[in-house]
């Protein structure tokens, strides 16, 4: 509201029907309930993805090193993955069932996949035998979307409660990311680009934009973190339990 009235006061001004934009004089007092966002830790992570089945495991694995939202996560198709260079495209979204385009322009992006991602990928590629391209990466049986909200009520929120740990959004997953991205030591502008977030001084473009050394860097810094005793937990083989439902 703020913001609109700023606008709306500095064409007044411009016109010269004010001499002051009052609206820069305004102080919005921040929500006492705000809360700070929950996010997991490597280990605690590591022990999620060991109480969860597929596919969730798997979305789990690729949202944490890749920082997605669940709905590009959900959207994202094989013809979007090149594992030999080592790349995933954000080009759409899906989101109260409909798909769409990414959140903002500058979701739509390139970002690397690091080794150990792919070979989640991988595994997941040889459990799902897409019959073309445009197959989605995660689907049900009958190959449509799954459905964010059983995911999670089916699977995300009853492992955390077996790891007795506090549980988490799937939102909670790009803070994870963010997180890891920090304690790695990357720059700001790095995470920046990863996440997609809109505040990017250049608008990235999936069909021209290359990826830097340091994201690459970046995402191989994260995939050692989280995926250090991936073995352990059963995904780099697809070796996980049974899938749950969409």
């Amino acid at each position: 509201m703020r913001a609109t009235f700023a606008t709306v006061l500095r064409s007044a001004g411009q016109r010269g029907y004010l001499e002051k934009n009052h609206a820069h004089g305004i102080c919005i007092r921040e929500a006492d309930s705000k809360k700070e966002p929950r996010f997991y830790s490597p280990e605690q992570t590591r022990k999620l993805l060991g109480a969860l089945s597929e596919p969730c495991a798997s979305v789990v694995s690729v949202a944490v090193p890749t920082g997605l939202r669940s709905g590009e996560i959900l959207a994202l198709r094989w013809k979007r993955i090149d594992l030999l260079g080592g790349t995933l495209t954000v080009a759409e979204n899906y989101s109260s069932g409909e798909f769409g385009s990414p959140k903002t322009k500058s979701s739509r992006r390139v970002i690397p996949i690091s080794s150990a991602l792919a070979g989640v990928l991988e595994s997941q590629r040889a459990r799902a035998n897409p019959a073309t391209p445009e197959d989605l990466v995660f689907q049900t049986a009958k190959g449509t979307p799954l459905n964010d909200k059983n995911l999670y009520n089916r699977e995300l929120a009853p492992a955390c409660d077996r790891i007795e740990q506090p549980r988490i959004s799937w939102h909670s997953f790009r803070h994870t990311h963010a997180t890891l991205l920090h304690a790695s030591g990357e720059p700001l502008k790095t995470a920046q680009a990863l996440l997609g977030h809109s505040d990017l001084e250049t608008t990235l473009n999936v069909y021209t934009h290359k990826v830097t050394d340091s994201e690459k860097r970046a995402v191989e810094c994260v995939g050692a973190e989280l995926f250090g005793v991936l073995d352990s937990v059963g995904l780099k083989t697809g070796s996980a339990a049974t899938p749950a439902g969409g």
